[in-house]
């Protein structure tokens, strides 16, 4: 199986990308991963240019010797190549699977709604990591070499799911790349946000048109919220915030679920896994 990685948002460091290349060595003998030089190019906040972001990613997508794009890292960015990359993707490009997740909600939001091959959320290349004992890169290789189920979120129930970081799926909304979610269960997790710009973004969710119709909500991990602006300053935790907005919705709340920006972070295929 071969996998290229690629950066379209920003870039990483040569060093985390060899602590995933030699872990998929070590654990994916059958795997060949492919780090495409592109992932370490910088041009201020980016990982290169706009265009040699998109000229990059169309080139392994659009290529069918390889099987699946695993994203490096997230940031910021993968957005601006929307536009450019999306009406080029060939029917190679069909028959991958992508997986990533934060800024690269994007691109497999975008996917999703073009029914472009298989987008996942999931750990990227650059995790595994002796602090985590390469937990997320497992899950990842284990589901794109072998749809191992242990990689799943485990309240994956058999109902169709996606999975967005809230502030870009709140990004998303009002453009052409959200994909319709009716009777979709939406996971959702955070980094770095003050719960009072959480409630605010749940706010933005709760009343767009774009996301009528959801089966239900379940909210991953929130992690590294400033500090003095969690539950004590804002008045209400997490679960207050997700059940009053679902109210909202009239979309029940499911409770907490195994995604986010820590080692706990699952595996969940857009649509039914």
């Amino acid at each position: 199986m071969r996998i290229a990685v690629v950066a379209p948002a920003r870039s990483t460091r040569p060093e985390s990308a060899a602590r995933g290349a030699a872990f998929a060595a070590l654990e994916f003998p059958e795997v060949e991963l492919v780090i495409d030089p592109q992932c370490f190019a910088e041009a201020g906040h980016f990982a290169g240019p706009d265009a040699l972001r998109a000229e990059t990613f169309l080139r392994y997508a659009n290529d069918p010797a390889y099987d699946a794009i695993w994203f490096a890292r997230g940031g910021y960015g993968s957005n601006r190549i929307l536009a450019e990359v999306m009406p080029k993707l060939n029917d190679a490009a069909r028959a991958k699977a992508y997986l990533g997740f934060s800024d690269m909600g994007f691109l497999l939001g975008a996917l999703y709604a073009r029914r472009i091959g298989r987008p996942c959320h999931g750990p990227m290349s650059t995790e595994a990591t002796a602090r985590n004992r390469g937990g997320p890169a497992w899950r990842a290789l284990a589901w794109l070499t072998a749809k191992d189920r242990r990689a799943l979120e485990p309240g994956l129930d058999g109902r169709p799911a996606a999975a967005f970081n809230l502030a870009i799926l709140t990004a998303m909304l009002g453009t052409p790349w959200v994909p319709d979610l009716t009777d979709h269960v939406l996971l959702i997790e955070e980094v770095g946000e003050s719960y009072y710009r959480i409630d605010r973004m749940m706010f933005q969710l709760a009343n767009a048109t774009q996301l009528r119709g959801l089966a239900g909500i379940r909210l991953g991990s929130v992690t590294d919220v400033p500090d003095g602006d969690g539950p004590e300053a804002f008045g209400e935790t997490l679960d207050q915030i997700m059940a009053r907005w679902c109210g909202e919705m009239r979309v029940p709340y499911l409770g907490r679920a195994r995604i986010g920006h820590d080692a706990d972070n699952c595996v969940v295929p857009f649509g039914i896994a």
